[in-house]
């Protein structure tokens, strides 16, 4: 199943980056697809769901570039930009993500995913840097990254 659904997804991804870089765009959009899915959405239900909520997260924050842009103004600046840059992903705690998102953003993800708020701060907190990461393979954020995110999440919750 799992093969299936990478397989299917990197197809979708391939044909929504088709136009930035042919043939190799939808290699690396399969890379990264896979890549997501093999480290949450390859084990328990619940890695796949916080996979989906952060998913959900970014679209409901305004996309890729809201949410980037709101966490860097909630003081995550050079966080996020190592998730964004070619470079390693800085860590993250779900305290420091609530924090800067405000509200009730872990309570939210918590009732989506399935699990307790704790649960969905610490998923949360290893989710999101690889998604903004995958997002950005060139070290910049992509024009057509809310279309990739809305197919990716069709293909999950099927």
């Amino acid at each position: 199943m799992m093969g299936l659904l990478d397989g299917a997804l990197g197809q979708v991804a391939g044909s929504l980056l088709n136009g930035q870089g042919g043939a190799q765009g939808g290699d690396a959009a399969q890379a990264m697809l896979g890549g997501l899915l093999q480290q949450f959405g390859g084990g328990s239900g619940s890695s796949q769901g916080l996979l989906a909520a952060a998913m959900t997260l970014v679209q409901q924050q305004g996309g890729l570039e809201a949410i980037v842009q709101k966490l860097q103004s909630g003081g995550l600046g050079d966080v996020v930009q190592s998730w964004v840059g070619t470079g390693a992903n800085a860590p993250v705690t779900g305290a420091q993500l609530q924090d800067a998102l405000g509200g009730d953003v872990l309570q939210s993800v918590a009732t989506q995913a399935g699990v307790s708020p704790e649960a969905a701060g610490t998923g949360l907190a290893s989710v999101l840097p690889e998604l903004v990461n995958q997002l950005t393979p060139g070290g910049s954020l992509p024009a057509n990254s809310g279309d990739l995110l809305k197919s990716v999440m069709g293909m999950l919750n099927r």
